[in-house]
């Protein structure tokens, strides 16, 4: 009796690491996707707290370099694919600070804006590209999941 259920233990464990290592996969992947998410507005706010502390005579080269910090601290956290300068926005609020509503432009030289807002625009990450989801069809890709963070802070200067 004892011959006839030798291995059983081994096949049942079979099923169950598989149906285990999919459920870690797609923890994994979900994961990688919050974790970019987070890098991206970390990123957004470090950029918009720089820029609200830029002088206002020289607003226009403060937008060049709050880019280059935002690609730099999204490239500090491992964030693929790399973010180039057409991916960050950085605008100000040019409407008079009794304003109720914000009014995001250009930012102008030598005004000082109400507020200031630093965005991730066009960045996509592809859940499944490491471990690929299985469905009834086969395998699934949840391709293009657009990631658009953005930071507003009153300016300071």
């Amino acid at each position: 009796m004892r011959t006839q259920q030798v291995g059983v233990a081994a096949v049942e464990f079979a099923f169950v690491l598989v149906i285990l290592l999919l459920i870690m996969a797609g923890v994994v992947e979900f994961g990688r996707t919050f974790w970019y998410a987070d890098a991206l507005t970390k990123a957004t706010r470090d950029g918009a707290r720089m820029m609200s502390m830029w002088e206002a005579s020289d607003i226009s080269n403060g937008v060049t370099k709050v880019q280059d910090r935002v690609i730099a601290v999204a490239a500090a956290a491992n964030v693929s694919p790399a973010l180039v300068g057409a991916n960050v926005t950085v605008q100000c609020d040019n409407s008079p600070p009794a304003s109720p509503t914000f009014s995001f432009g250009a930012c102008s030289p030598g005004t000082a804006p109400a507020n200031v807002r630093v965005s991730i625009t066009g960045f996509t990450v592809n859940l499944g590209a490491w471990f690929p989801f299985i469905g009834p069809d086969g395998l699934i890709s949840l391709s293009n999941i657009s990631l658009s963070p953005h930071t507003t802070m009153r300016y300071m200067n």
